[in-house]
């Protein structure tokens, strides 16, 4: 059980509006990046294999591959520095953590789409 300070400021930084997404969900995140004085945004596409849930200090990964290997990030949900979270694609799968697509090449990483209303 938390103080009742702590939620009040913990609620503050969760009131950004994050899309409802899932592990095996394609996403693009947009990432605010300082490279010395100047500032830019990075995206970064590819699917949730894991997603942390646990108030201010949630997070979520990333994987995408470049060029034949496989890139993880994993980003803070609440972070300022994330300009935008949007969802490119809803997958279909029967885990909550997706490790085991590191294993996998080629076309064995596909992930099924979702259908709506499931």
């Amino acid at each position: 059980m938390k103080n009742k300070i702590i939620e009040a400021v913990e609620s503050e930084y969760m009131a950004k509006v994050v899309p409802a997404f899932r592990s095996g969900d394609t996403v693009r995140v947009n990432f605010r990046i300082v490279e010395g004085n100047k500032e830019r945004v990075q995206p970064y596409e590819g699917v949730v294999i894991r997603i942390h849930r646990g108030g201010v200090g949630s997070t979520f990964t990333v994987r995408k591959v470049v060029g034949d290997i496989g890139v993880e990030r994993t980003f803070p949900l609440y972070s300022p520095r994330i300009d935008s979270i949007e969802l490119k694609r809803t997958g279909r799968v029967r885990r909550a953590k997706l490790f085991y697509l590191r294993a996998l090449r080629g076309k064995a990483t596909r992930i099924r789409e979702r259908k709506k209303g499931f």
